[in-house]
């Protein structure tokens, strides 16, 4: 069964900006958010895909992932999702052998800056970079499902 390992921390200051690729940016939307999972849609310029996760706690989580076209992925994001949308920009940084994933969030989540990295193992070793701030690995709050329906008022992240 495939799975996601990763920690999630809140973002502090903008020193990640100086390793970060160009970004994307990422649309999203949840035909389902809770129970015992979640179903997200996500598109990215003219890729899209559909994500199943399940709603365990803490960094290790069952994960299904599948490409689907942009134009299905855009319809469905229209006419399926409930509530609303997410709007980000993610840019990968390179930091101590492993790519940090960081995402500057727009419109209702404006503000919020989170990094995430993914491992191979729970209890892999991470180095952890200077502009990272307060894990939030184990707070649902920071879930995307999560942040989609409201914005955590408890944010480090000011001045990314």
């Amino acid at each position: 069964m495939p799975i996601e390992i990763e920690r999630k921390f809140l973002v502090v200051g903008d020193g990640w900006r100086q390793g970060a690729d160009a970004g994307r940016a990422l649309r999203q939307g949840y035909v389902v958010r809770e129970g015992k999972a979640s179903v997200r849609i996500r598109l990215a310029g003219n890729r899209g895909w559909i994500t199943l996760k399940s709603a365990r706690a803490g960094m290790v989580r069952d994960e299904f992932e599948y490409e689907i076209a942009a134009g299905e992925a855009a319809d469905m994001l229209d006419r399926l999702c409930s509530g609303p949308l997410i709007e980000k920009t993610r840019y990968k940084v390179p930091h101590g052998g492993r790519i940090w994933e960081v995402d500057v969030f727009a419109g209702t989540a404006a503000g919020l800056v989170l990094a995430e990295v993914e491992l191979d193992a729970a209890d892999a070793q991470v180095d952890l970079p200077a502009w990272v701030g307060r894990e939030v690995t184990d707070d649902p709050r920071y879930r995307n499902a999560a942040i989609g329906l409201a914005v955590p008022t408890d944010q480090e992240c000011e001045g990314a």
